[in-house]
C-alpha cells in the first residue's frame, strides 16, 4: 500500500469524509435507538437509553485505544516498508481485544444492578437500563471489533470500503429498530439487540476484506511482544480517552442534572448528548482520517507533509464547528421535536433553549480534539493524553463545579464551553511547546549540515 500515489489535499478528502461519516454512523446508533424508543416506549425510556449509553461508549473507546495505537504502528512500519512487523502488530491487536471483549462482557453480565446503579439509573428509570444493558452485552465482541477494524481497513488503503460497510449496518440498524421497537414491542431490548445484530453484520463485512488477496495488511502467526502492545496502549491511549469522553460528559452531566435540576432534566440532556455527541464523533473523524497519513509521513521523515495535514485538518474542523453551532441554533425547536412529544411544550421550550446554551462549545473544541489526534500520529503520548484528560475529564468536573457554584442548575448548560475553554488554553500551551522544540530542531539541523556535511535528526517527545 502507497499513500503516494495522488496529491496531498486530494488524499486528505479521500480519507477524512469516510472517517467522518463512518463517525456520524456510529453516533447514529444510539441516537436511532433513542428515536423509536422515544416513540414506540416513552421519554422515561429515552433517558434510560441515555444513562446506559457510557457502556456502549466504553465499548467503543476500548477498541479505538488499541486499535489508534495499532494504526499508528501499522502505518509506520508500512512507510518504512517494513510489511512482517505490520501484520504482527495488527494480529495481536486482534487477539488482545478479543479476550478483553469477553471478559468485559462477563463482568457486565455478573454485576449487572452495581453498573445500572453506577452509571445512575433512578427507580423509574433502573428497569430500563438493565434491560437495555442486558440486550447490548452479549454482543460486546462485535462492538469492539466491529470499530477496530473500521480504523484499521483505512490505514490499509480502503477508506471508501469503510464507509460502505458503516453504512450498511447503520441502515441494517434502522431497519431493525422498527422492527423491534415499532412493530414486535420488544421495548429498549430490541433497540438494543438491533444495535448489536448490525455491530455483527460489520464485523463480517471487514472479515471479508482481511481476509481476501487485495488486503496489504493480513493475519500472521503471532510473536507475542509485550513491548509492540504497550507502545500501542501508550499511544493509542488519547484517542481512547477522546472518545471515552462523551460517554464521561454524560455520565457527569447526567449526576449533575439528577442532583441540581431532576429528572425531567435528563431528558432535555438526551437530546444534548446525542447531536453533541454527532459534531465530537465528526471532529475526531477527521482526526483520524488523517492519522494514517500523518502516521505514515511522519514515518517517512517528511515532516513538511504531516505538518501540512495537520493544517488540512484544523481548516475542516473550524468549517464545521461553524456550520455546527448555526444549525444548533437554527435548529433546536426541530430536533427538540423529534424526541419530545408535541403536548409537552413546555420541556420542548426548556430543552431548545439549553441546547442553544450547549452548543456554544461546539465552537471551542474542534481545535482540542484535532490537536489531540495529531499528537497521537506523531508519537507524542503524553501532549496527547494531557489534552484527551483535560477536555474529557478534568476540566469538565471544575468546570461542573463552578458553573453550578455560579448560577445554580442553569450553570450546567456552560459548564461544556468553560471546560474546552480551559482545555484550549492547555492544547495552545503544548502547541506552543512543539512549534519552539520543531524549531530548535530544525536550525540544529541546519548547523549540522554545515559544518559536517551530515545528515539531520528529527527531534520528537517519546
Amino acid at each position: 500500500m502507497n499513500y503516494d500515489g495522488m496529491s496531498l489535499k486530494k488524499n486528505f478528502w479521500r480519507f477524512i469524509w469516510p472517517s467522518v461519516i463512518a463517525q456520524w454512523i456510529f453516533a447514529l446508533y444510539t441516537m436511532v435507538d433513542g428515536m423509536f424508543v422515544a416513540r414506540g416506549v416513552s421519554e422515561v425510556a429515552l433517558s434510560a437509553v441515555n444513562i446506559a449509553s457510557p457502556f456502549v461508549n466504553f465499548l467503543f473507546s476500548v477498541s479505538i485505544l488499541f486499535a489508534v495505537g495499532a494504526s499508528t504502528i501499522v502505518a509506520i512500519y508500512l512507510g518504512q516498508g517494513n510489511h512482517e512487523d505490520a501484520n504482527q502488530v495488527y494480529t495481536q491487536n486482534m487477539i488482545v481485544l478479543s479476550i478483553l471483549s469477553f471478559l468485559i462482557m462477563g463482568v457486565v453480565l455478573w454485576r449487572m444492578d452495581d453498573i445500572a446503579a453506577f452509571l445512575g439509573a433512578t427507580e423509574v428509570t433502573v428497569d430500563y437500563v438493565k434491560t437495555y444493558l442486558l440486550s447490548v452485552a452479549p454482543f460486546t465482541w462485535s462492538f469492539i471489533i466491529s470499530y477496530s477494524f473500521e480504523i484499521l481497513v483505512k490505514t490499509d488503503g480502503y477508506p471508501r470500503f469503510a464507509t460502505i460497510a458503516a453504512t450498511t449496518g447503520a441502515l441494517l440498524n434502522c431497519v431493525l429498530d422498527y422492527l423491534f421497537v415499532m412493530v414486535f414491542h420488544w421495548g429498549v431490548g430490541g433497540a438494543g439487540v438491533a444495535t448489536g445484530i448490525s455491530q455483527t453484520v460489520l464485523v463480517v463485512m471487514y472479515l471479508t476484506h482481511f481476509l481476501s488477496p487485495k488486503a496489504t495488511i493480513k493475519f500472521v502467526k503471532v510473536v507475542w511482544s509485550a513491548k509492540q502492545l504497550l507502545r500501542s496502549i501508550k499511544i493509542g491511549l488519547a484517542s481512547g480517552l477522546t472518545e471515552f469522553s462523551a460517554g464521561i460528559t454524560v455520565f457527569l452531566f447526567n449526576h449533575a442534572i439528577l442532583a441540581n435540576i431532576g429528572e425531567d432534566g435528563i431528558v432535555s440532556y438526551t437530546i444534548i448528548a446525542y447531536v453533541s455527541t454527532i459534531v465530537v464523533m465528526s471532529m475526531a473523524g477527521i482526526a483520524q482520517g488523517t492519522q494514517p497519513l500523518i502516521s505514515y509521513y511522519y514515518g517517512k521523515g517528511e515532516q513538511e507533509k504531516y505538518r501540512t495535514l495537520f493544517r488540512y485538518a484544523l481548516s475542516a474542523t473550524i468549517g464545521l464547528a461553524v456550520v455546527a453551532f448555526i444549525s444548533a441554533w437554527l435548529g433546536a425547536g426541530l430536533l427538540v421535536g423529534i424526541f419530545v412529544s408535541p403536548e409537552l411544550s413546555e420541556l420542548r421550550l426548556y430543552s431548545s433553549h439549553v441546547f442553544r446554551i450547549f452548543s456554544i462549545s461546539f465552537l471551542v473544541m474542534g481545535f482540542n480534539v484535532v490537536s489531540g489526534g495529531f499528537f497521537t500520529a506523531i508519537e507524542r503520548p503524553k501532549s496527547s493524553l494531557a489534552i484527551s484528560l483535560g477536555r474529557g475529564f478534568v476540566m469538565l468536573v471544575v468546570a461542573l463545579k463552578l458553573c453550578i457554584g455560579v448560577a445554580g442548575g442553569e450553570g450546567i448548560w456552560w459548564a461544556s464551553t468553560v471546560s474546552e475553554l480551559l482545555c484550549l488554553l492547555v492544547t495552545a500551551g503544548l502547541m506552543y511547546r512543539y512549534a519552539r522544540t520543531e524549531k530548535s530542531g530544525f536550525i540544529r539541523e541546519k548547523t549540522q549540515v554545515k559544518n559536517s556535511g551530515a545528515g539531520y535528526l528529527t527531534t520528537s517527545e517519546k
